[in-house]
């Protein structure tokens, strides 16, 4: 058991946030999440062991009162798409928020920080928005007095993921699944496994300075991932593989729809494959393992059988 300490994240309402609070806590940790919105914090003010504050970290001053006392400042934040409103642009959001942070544990004297970046985040050369201002959060919290580590996960999967998740409703809505950058590669991460490895270096002094790809072992297209999520649906739906000129023509109307499901800096971050090697040092979990046991139409019974046939895997290996 590790001893405990006072962690805060920033961003820990979304999907990696959720899971990386719950394993905080079960390894005795005290955990403060922060948010501008209470409103999406339900999931987590109904734990005890969790102090939620409504603080806007876009405001620094505002900032370096809320994470003072803290030994660990975690930052979650990340936006696929721009939207209306504070913290809505890519710069807002990662490259004034990183600055905001720097200058928070400064004035707060907080030393560690942990950065979730993205994997191919390059301040110089990335091929789009995001990707360049992920790249330039890391650059400007490494320009801090801070220990810093920093991870760069492929795209991230679990229960209420955005990949096999949006994938399924779109594939039971839509009679056929017309697709941009089929043939673009990604290394899908299982979310315990990224907040294992996050958890793992708060008490690893050796993580400090270091910047860690995480991938999982299934090296998939995006015509495969969709493949595979119709499979455990049990359904049938032809795949058109957009050419570019159109793919680009559908990212630009679908920048109009609420939500913006697709956008032109998303085909952009599709023109480079999320692969790497898989988590160093860890067993990765794959999609198999994982994925029908939240999405599809496996009832009750079916989901024990699946349980009980990994647990008969696991113990013959």
């Amino acid at each position: 058991m590790s001893s405990s300490q006072n962690i805060c994240l920033i961003g820990g309402s979304g999907f990696l946030g959720t899971e990386l609070a719950g394993q905080l806590i079960n390894r005795g940790h005290s955990v403060r999440v922060l948010s501008r919105d209470l409103r999406k914090m339900k999931s987590l003010r109904v734990v005890p062991s969790i102090e939620v504050l409504q603080v806007d970290p876009y405001e620094a001053n505002s900032l370096a009162d809320a994470i003072a006392g803290q030994d660990v400042v975690i930052n979650l934040v990340g936006i696929l798409n721009t939207s209306v409103g504070k913290g809505g642009s890519f710069e807002e959001a990662h490259v004034n928020l990183a600055s905001n942070i720097r200058d928070a544990c400064g004035t707060a004297g907080v030393k560690r920080v942990i950065q979730i970046s993205s994997l191919k985040a390059d301040a110089e050369n990335g091929p789009s928005e995001y990707l360049r201002s992920k790249g330039q959060a890391v650059d400007i919290l490494k320009d801090g007095d801070l220990d810093l580590t920093i991870f760069c996960p492929s795209v991230i999967f679990g229960n209420g993921d955005g990949l096999f998740t949006r994938f399924a409703n779109l594939l039971q809505a839509m009679p056929a699944m017309p697709l941009a950058c089929p043939d673009s590669r990604f290394a899908p991460v299982f979310v315990g496994d990224v907040a294992s490895r996050i958890v793992a270096a708060i008490d690893d002094p050796e993580t400090i300075g270091q910047s860690f790809n995480l991938c999982g072992p299934d090296i998939m297209t995006l015509r495969e991932i969709v493949e595979y999520t119709a499979e455990v649906l049990d359904i049938s739906r032809p795949i058109i593989g957009l050419p570019a000129s159109i793919a680009k023509a559908q990212a630009f109307v679908m920048e109009l729809v609420p939500g913006k499901p697709f956008s032109r800096d998303n085909y952009e971050s599709l023109q480079v494959d999320s692969i790497c090697e898989a988590c160093d040092g860890t067993e990765p979990t794959g999609i198999k393992k994982i994925v029908p046991t939240y999405l599809g139409k496996m009832n009750r019974q079916s989901r024990l059988q699946h349980y009980r046939e990994l647990a008969r895997r696991d113990n013959d290996s």
